[in-house]
């Protein structure tokens, strides 16, 4: 035998290696399904870089242990699957990493699925480092879902998932198969990217199981993953099922709990929750059996009910399986909640949930408020439920609480970011020295750009224009963030301008406000990605066409993607009197405002109402906008209301709408024979209202219809001169 030197053997070792082990780079769809056909335990298929537009990719194959069967990017974000495209992988040992789902949206109701179809699903495989930007139907309440979890075994992370802003969770893990119980996937170092408020239920970013397979084990691990600004709905993680571990998340002012829905004996640890005391922040939510919350670190959260910082629920007895089991068995220990607004005890209690918690202990827990004062609501009966060793600056708390110690606490910040007690005798209370929380950047992928804050109004360039430019050329100029001052005079708008980013108009002095005419049936309409703000002008309806249901601002009649903000500061509207239901501004269904803010502001001689914002009629919790805030102005000679708000149904995994009228004066308001309402304020369904400092003379009432959950309303100080004194509440 010949001798063959170690080195070149090493070499004709990688070289048999390396030739059986293939790398094949498609250039299209074709050469892509043949690849897929060919490929064998440890092969790679790179897509080339560039756009594959309208590219349904079905990934199936049999790879082994070590040597899995991998889809990849010819560059890691440089392949992008647009229009209508998504990603089916279904097999054993299977990879896919690096591509981005962009410009476009699923044709189906999944854009990544671990399985084929019913029955052929995928096990062992792994999908990381990919990114879905926006990928959102235009329809905000056509339902679909971003990633579906199905088979046994199955990884996902590294991942990208940002703006989903229809109704769907954004990823979900489904149990409606034996081959998908008791599944092990784990869920590790994703980055969930702010999702928008959505108005309605089904906008949760994770859900694990749904009601009716909760009483089966699924043994997911989601750990170390970033939820930022995730406000979709009450619900930011939906636990569906039994044995699952939440472990090492950071929630970052997202609105919203992590709520233990449905199924027993999961283990919620080490997860830290910032709210930065931005409205409805919330943080665990404890139902059904046998759970484990512990070492968890809560700050700054505002929420309350079902959105509370800590709730721990009332049941229902001998419960259905779609409604609330009875809390049993849940030990919370060692956590530390620091400036939460509620912490709600036997929640939600009334005629159906009657059932109490049962065999449950607290203990060794950390509460502290810098004001002092108690953040503990109790509903019902919690004799079910052993306070030991607890510890808060807070007396009422203590008094309240047996099992719970009042001290004076010191906090100090320690490198981790975590409040700590000063003292060396409150070590073993409260969240463990070595807490981990985990940055934004450790999640998600390193080669594309995590969003920031959204852009706001005045943050671009100011273009000044003059009654004799085109007001019509300086709107459609405006990039995001610009402000377009008008100096003294009037202006005609010839054409409808259609607002796709957020932008200002203005006057340049405030002491001589600009006068704008329109003679379209709208000034502006807000369509996909606009928000608009408007300052210091006139805007007269004089030469708006002789048509009805005119409106100075309307929202796109077709589904727009993401919400909007819209923005009134000292402006005049008057004489929208060319026809009858002649708006100012009118909302179109499955459309959504973040918020409506008119302040210091006057409106005159108008056939329908200020704001129309009852477009959404199917009564199932949906609406057109979240906080709506009516301040210090003057609306006189209206014939419909000030403001026209519904939500229907008894859903309540919304916050919203929430309303207020502060300061202002409403004379000769809602009376028009078209009013059918009578009123001069007519919401029904809102969730918050205050009513407080008004003036109303000659005016309908106000109405105020309650239909669901713990409706807040306050309606104080107002004076009625001719007006009924009486609101109507229901």
């Amino acid at each position: 035998m010949k001798y063959v030197p170690v080195r070149l053997a090493l070499v004709l070792i990688l070289v048999v290696c390396e030739a059986s082990v293939a790398a094949t780079l498609v250039h299209n769809q074709e050469e892509y399904r043949q690849a897929v056909q060919d490929a064998r335990a440890g092969d790679t298929i790179m897509l080339a870089d560039g756009e594959w537009r309208d590219f349904e990719v079905l990934f199936t194959g049999a790879g082994e242990a070590g040597k899995p069967i991998t889809l990849t990017a010819e560059t890691k974000g440089k392949v992008i699957l647009s229009g209508q495209s998504n990603l089916r992988l279904a097999g054993r040992h299977l990879v896919v990493s690096g591509l981005v789902f962009r410009d476009g949206y699923s044709p189906t109701n999944t854009v990544i699925s671990f399985r084929r179809t019913r029955g052929e699903y995928a096990y062992h495989s792994q999908v990381t480092e990919v990114v879905i930007d926006h990928f959102t139907n235009p329809d905000r309440h056509e339902t679909d879902f971003w990633v579906m979890m199905y088979g046994r075994n199955n990884h996902l992370n590294h991942n990208h998932f940002s703006g989903k802003s229809n109704k769907g969770v954004t990823m979900a893990v489904r149990l409606d198969s034996v081959d998908s119980q008791e599944n092990h996937h784990v869920i590790d170092h994703n980055y969930f990217g702010p999702r928008p408020i959505l108005g309605s239920n089904g906008g949760e970013t994770l859900r694990i199981g749904t009601s009716k397979y909760s009483l089966t084990d699924s043994f997911t691990v989601v750990e170390n993953n970033y939820f930022d600004r995730c406000n979709g709905e009450v619900e930011i993680i939906s636990s569906k099922s039994g044995g699952n571990i939440f472990r090492g998340n950071v929630f970052f002012e997202s609105r919203g709990t992590l709520t233990l829905r449905h199924g027993n004996n999961n283990l919620i640890e080490n997860n830290v929750f910032l709210g930065n005391g931005k409205r409805h922040t919330g943080g665990i939510r404890v139902i059904n059996k046998g759970h484990t919350i512990r070492n968890n670190y809560l700050q700054g959260l505002t929420g309350k009910r079902f959105g509370a910082g800590f709730a721990i629920m009332n049941g229902v007895p001998n419960s259905p399986i779609n409604r609330y089991h009875q809390v049993e068995d849940a030990v919370i220990e060692h956590n530390t909640i620091i400036a939460a607004s509620n912490i709600e005890l036997a929640a939600g209690s009334d005629e159906e949930r009657s059932a109490t918690p049962q065999n449950s202990t607290f203990r060794n827990n950390l509460i502290f408020n810098e004001d002092g004062k108690n953040n503990f609501n109790i509903y019902d009966d919690i004799s079910g439920i052993t306070f030991e060793d607890n510890i808060t600056n807070t007396k009422q708390v203590a008094r309240a609480l047996e099992g719970t110690s009042y001290r004076k606490v010191e906090l100090r910040e320690a490198e981790n970011g975590i409040l700590y007690p000063a003292s060396r005798e409150l070590k073993d209370v409260g969240v463990s020295r070595d807490l981990r929380v985990i940055s934004r950047d450790d999640t998600g992928v390193s080669w594309y750009p995590k969003p920031d804050q959204r852009i706001r109004f005045g943050s671009g360039s100011k273009i000044t224009i003059s009654p004799s430019d085109s007001f019509d050329a300086a709107i459609i100029s405006a990039k995001p963030g610009d402000t377009v001052m008008l100096a003294p005079g009037e202006y005609i708008a010839s054409r409808i301008q259609v607002i796709t980013r957020p932008i200002t108009v203005r006057s340049t002095n405030p002491d001589q406000r600009a006068t704008i005419h329109f003679e379209r049936s709208s000034l502006f309409q807000i369509a996909s990605g606009g928000s608009l703000e408007l300052a210091d002008l006139k805007i007269s309806g004089r030469l708006a066409p002789d048509m009805v249901g005119n409106s100075v601002i309307r929202i796109s009649q077709t589904p727009s993607i993401g919400n909007y903000e819209l923005a009134i500061r000292n402006i005049l509207v008057k004489d929208l009197t060319t026809n009858h239901s002649f708006n100012f501004m009118t909302a179109s269904r499955h459309t959504f405002a973040d918020t409506i803010l008119i302040e210091q502001s006057a409106f005159e001689n108008i056939t329908g109402h200020v704001l129309s914002l009852s477009a959404e009629t199917e009564d199932l919790g949906i609406y057109n906008g979240e906080y709506i805030t009516l301040s210090g102005n003057r609306f006189t000679d209206i014939e419909g209301t000030v403001a026209d708000v519904y939500r229907g149904g008894t859903d309540e995994s919304t916050f919203g709408p929430q309303v207020e009228l502060l300061n202002s004066t409403i004379e000769r308001v809602g009376r028009g024979k078209r009013n059918n309402s009578g009123a001069s304020v007519n919401l029904f369904g809102a969730q918050r209202v205050v009513i407080k400092g008004n003036t109303l003379i000659d005016s309908g009432g106000i109405r105020n219809v309650e239909t669901t959950g713990e409706p807040k309303i306050t309606i104080t100080g107002n004076k009625f001169r001719n007006t009924p004194p009486e609101t109507q509440v229901q």
